[in-house]
């Protein structure tokens, strides 16, 4: 930590040191020492000298303090009392070194990668800095490395800039260990406003229903990870209670980064809720969910009252070598999106770090009601073989014993893959109707069995390890 010490009449500095805690007899110290060094020079007299200086400002940069002390004996005044003054204050204290002490680059005086980092002493370092990519490896080193690998021109390589200044929402970037994720930003009881950019249908016109893609503008500050959810309060009051509707939770369908890669952004994936009379197969207006019908209906520059994040469970491992089991039905691919794109759709380190496999199984009525297949297969380009994709189109394709084609079936039909996947470590998820959990348990129930596997003690030994993610709704 250093002390600066400027006098204007002859523009010189003097450095001492200065402990960050200083009293005010530190200071007269202090002035002494300076008063010492002037007599030395040729100065006037200490009593002069001393009587005509003062403190006149503090910094603090991090955990070091900076005290300027200047002379006023034959100097401007330093009396900042504007910004315009600021100016030949601000020149006088540059030109004086401004109380900041300069390491000069490449000295290692505070940390010293040879000796305290991974090099080891080994004197390697300055000789790659300084040969770059000329650099070559001691024969002591090399010659225990395989030399049979292709030489790449450094010149023909393309860097690309990494998606990474929202790593520290999940993640410590000093010690590379696993965070809590961002929650409550905003709660129910005082939700924040987002801004509809765009939405659009993303199935078939002959396919059942209608979901839609919606993207929102989020109020800064409310960030998000893969995986989580936020609540909708959608506008107007209950007709039955006479209160502001409770909140609808939704998955989120997008990265930490939007669609837009801004990190401002999130998406949803809606299914608009709807209620045919099954005697008359006519809508009733009164019967449809008002929450996913006011979203679906939104136009761009509409106002939406969100609250959230929240959500803990549906997170990508942090290891990148443990395979993800994906199973979805309909909108439940909404995470799963989000996963996708993280791995294999943008440029983050997690993507370029992931070697292992993702398998997505995703269950829809038709074919036409396949959500994100463009997306999907450009994914499946992207993967180069770390993503398996199997689509349950339950009206179009028979089980086994001749019955429509669930997301359990395609389970069964792979449950030696699954169970081994699974004990090397994978983790599983599921997300979508409630109605899907039954037909799958029973299912895995049946595998187990056949394997002689106790599905009960399995499910168990998932849970407790941390392998196991459902959220269905």
């Amino acid at each position: 930590v250093i002390v600066t010490t400027q006098f204007a009449h002859h523009r010189a500095h003097h450095t001492i040191p200065w402990h960050s805690k200083t009293s005010s007899n530190d200071t007269a110290l202090l002035i002494n020492e300076e008063i010492r060094c002037q007599k030395e020079k040729g100065a006037t007299s200490n009593r002069k000298q001393k009587k005509n200086m003062k403190v006149t400002n503090t910094y603090a940069y991090g955990m070091f303090t900076y005290v300027n002390l200047a002379a006023y004996t034959n100097a401007l005044p330093l009396t900042k009392t504007s910004s315009n003054t600021d100016a030949p204050f601000a020149a006088r204290v540059k030109g004086a070194g401004g109380g900041i002490p300069v390491v000069e680059s490449g000295d290692c005086r505070l940390f010293d990668p040879e000796e305290e980092g991974k090099l080891q002493g080994t004197g390697q370092l300055f000789d790659r800095i300084h040969n770059r990519h000329a650099y070559q490896l001691p024969v002591s080193v090399s010659s225990n490395i395989d030399n049979n690998f292709a030489v790449v021109d450094v010149d023909a390589v393309e860097l690309e800039d990494a998606q990474h200044w929202l790593e520290h929402l999940d993640s410590d970037l000093m010690t590379g260990t696993r965070t809590d994720p961002p929650l409550n930003f905003a709660k129910p009881q005082q939700p924040v406003t987002a801004t509809v950019l765009g939405q659009a249908r993303i199935i078939g016109e002959d396919a059942p229903g209608d979901i839609r893609h919606i993207v929102m503008k989020l109020p800064p500050g409310f960030h998000y990870v893969e995986g989580q959810s936020l609540s909708v309060i959608p506008p107007g009051v209950d007709s039955k209670s006479g209160k502001k509707h409770k909140p609808r939770l939704y998955s989120i369908a997008s990265t930490r980064y939007g669609d837009l890669l801004d990190g401002k952004t999130v998406s949803l994936c809606v299914r608009r809720a709807e209620y045919y009379d099954p005697v008359t197969n006519l809508r009733e207006e009164a019967k449809k969910g008002v929450c996913s019908n006011f979203l679906c209906d939104a136009e761009a520059g509409d106002q939406v009252q969100v609250a959230g994040p929240v959500g803990k469970t549906m997170r990508l491992p942090h290891d990148c070598n443990t395979d993800v089991i994906m199973v979805a039905t309909g909108t439940g691919i909404a995470p799963f999106r989000g996963f996708l794109h993280r791995l294999f759709m943008e440029k983050t380190v997690a993507g370029h770090m992931f070697d292992a496999t993702a398998w997505l199984i995703l269950g829809v009525p038709v074919t036409s009601g396949l959500l994100y297949p463009e997306e999907i297969n450009v994914m499946e380009r992207n993967a180069q073989g770390k993503l398996k994709v199997d689509y349950a189109i339950s009206r179009e394709m028979k089980n086994a014993a001749g019955g429509k084609y669930y997301v359990q079936d395609v389970i069964c039909e792979n449950a030696d893959e699954v169970f081994r996947r699974l004990d090397d470590g994978a983790h599983m998820f599921f997300c979508g109707l409630k109605g899907m959990m039954p037909g799958i348990l029973e299912a895995l129930e049946q595998v187990a069995k056949d394997r002689g596997i106790v599905w009960e003690d399995k499910l168990k030994e998932l849970k407790a390890n941390g392998q196991w993610h459902v959220e269905v709704y």
